[in-house]
């Protein structure tokens, strides 16, 4: 016995007699063909029209060869092919940079839509479960744009309605891994609009020398390396306070030094101090001389510095309250950063509890009052649980390098990081790769920023001492 039934009923069918089969028989309607004639007219009218409209350029440069040579016959549009050819051979060579941005990149562009994308656009999103097969009918985000820089894909995508940012960056692996990428993040370009980061390659896999000294007096934002787009890393210290978390061998002390050496000329000039404390006696000790006695080894030291960090912050704060609400530098009142490689040793492995205590609750006064008044502080630690660094909230700016577990990225740049694509537990171990790779969340933007600070050599760090420290290291008065 057969039983018909319309559309995908079918498949809601349970039958339980062995001898019973289910068809299925879709009805057919017939189209007069002028119907379909029309319509199919009508599509290839619309598409034509939304080809011109997007790309002027192209399809003037693609129907001009055609238009000389039905005008003048096929070899003067041969000629005009050639001519075209060689003059963007000619500008590609001798004016690559201008040339990329306004011809190279579209074509990239325009050739990575048709060939990556639209190619494999309906079958990434159905399987990523970011499409909806409904009625027999499939409901897919709708692909915008596509936009080439020298590194990344940037695609411009319309959500179904319905679907929030959090239903993308559950399946940011399904899309990179669909598109041929190594990583996706996504960023929400307007209401119901999101941009895709796909990757081309990296372009932060070799390591950078260190940044030479500015010639400019500045308290930052300080040059410390390289983001993923090309633009330098500027990383603000006035004003905030960064935290910096990475496994052993990860590069923290490259933004720690690259921090330092930003700030030497304003170190020179009386602007800026650099209270370092160092209880592996390892990273800072090497430029131990431009810090003079404002360096702590000893985790007695460390509480006693900090603790006298923290007096005169608010002696100056004292002295700011009723007449300014915010603090320029001075060389009666610098900028003073204070400096902590691995503060975890401070904040939870310190076995002299009341020393632990101290040193907790200095740092905490100091993140939550110091900003207004010039202190900031730059702290680095190997394990970023709550437990080891109880404070880690009071830090704006959060950096993380390489780490062993991916929950710990959300530990370090809040929740929600590692989703919108802070992979940092992918990071190459290796240091010639990974060494100074991390992910920035600032407090201005949600968003993570890779970039990588430049390596600062050992040779590099002497070189610095012998030409700042004779006249840096030397204390003011009322200096500890």
């Amino acid at each position: 016995m057969f039983r018909k039934l319309p559309g995908d009923e079918a498949r809601n069918l349970v039958s339980t007699t062995p001898d019973t089969a289910v068809v299925f028989r879709p009805a057919v309607v017939r189209t007069p063909a002028v119907v379909s004639i029309v319509i199919w007219l009508s599509r290839l009218i619309a598409s034509l029209i939304r080809i011109l409209w997007r790309h002027p350029i192209a399809c003037a440069v693609a129907l001009a060869p055609v238009g000389v040579a039905l005008a003048y016959g096929w070899r003067w549009g041969l000629a005009l092919v050639g001519v075209v050819t060689m003059t963007g051979l000619s500008w590609a060579l001798l004016g690559r940079a201008s040339f990329l941005r306004l011809i190279g990149w579209r074509l990239l562009a325009w050739w990575r839509l048709i060939w990556v994308y639209r190619r494999h656009w309906q079958p990434v999103m159905v399987v990523s479960g970011l499409g909806r097969h409904i009625r027999g009918r499939d409901y897919l985000p709708r692909l915008l744009k596509v936009s080439c820089t020298s590194w990344a894909d940037l695609v411009t995508v319309k959500m179904l309605n319905g679907q929030s940012v959090k239903d993308w960056t559950d399946r940011v692996d399904h899309v990179a891994h669909g598109f041929g990428s190594r990583t996706c993040r996504v960023a929400v370009a307007r209401a119901g609009r999101l941009t895709l980061t796909l990757p081309r390659h990296d372009p932060l896999a070799a390591p950078l020398p260190a940044v030479p000294i500015p010639d400019v007096v500045s308290v930052g934002p300080v040059e410390i390396g390289t983001q993923e787009d090309g633009r330098p890393l500027h990383l603000k210290v006035h004003g905030t306070h960064v935290l910096i978390a990475g496994a052993t061998g990860s590069g923290k002390g490259s933004y720690l030094w690259g921090t330092i050496r930003g700030l030497l000329p304003a170190m020179r000039a009386g602007l800026v101090e650099v209270w370092a404390l160092d209880p592996k006696r390892m990273e800072l000790s090497l430029g131990r001389a431009l810090f003079g006695n404002r360096y702590a080894a000893a985790p007695a030291d460390c509480a006693d510095l900090l603790e006298a960090a923290v007096s005169v912050m608010q002696e100056r704060a004292d002295r700011f309250g009723g007449s300014q609400r915010s603090h320029t530098p001075t060389t009666e009142d610098p900028f003073v950063l204070v400096v902590v490689d691995e503060v975890a040793f401070l904040t939870a492995y310190q076995p002299d509890k009341g020393l632990r205590l101290r040193i907790t609750a200095a740092l905490a006064v100091l993140t939550t009052q110091g900003r207004a008044v010039g202190f900031g502080v730059m702290a680095a630690l190997q394990d970023p649980r709550k437990e080891v660094m109880n404070i880690r909230n009071l830090f704006p700016d959060k950096i993380a390098l390489r780490l062993d577990e991916s929950e710990q990225v959300d530990m370090v740049l809040g929740d929600g990081a590692r989703d919108r694509g802070a992979l940092a537990d992918h990071i190459s171990p290796v240091p010639e790769l990974g060494a100074g790779v991390g992910y920035m969340r600032l407090e201005t933007s949600p968003d993570p920023v890779r970039a990588r600070a430049a390596y600062v050599s050992d040779d590099d760090i002497r070189a610095m001492v012998a030409q700042f420290a004779p006249v840096v290291f030397e204390p003011a008065d009322g200096d500890r």
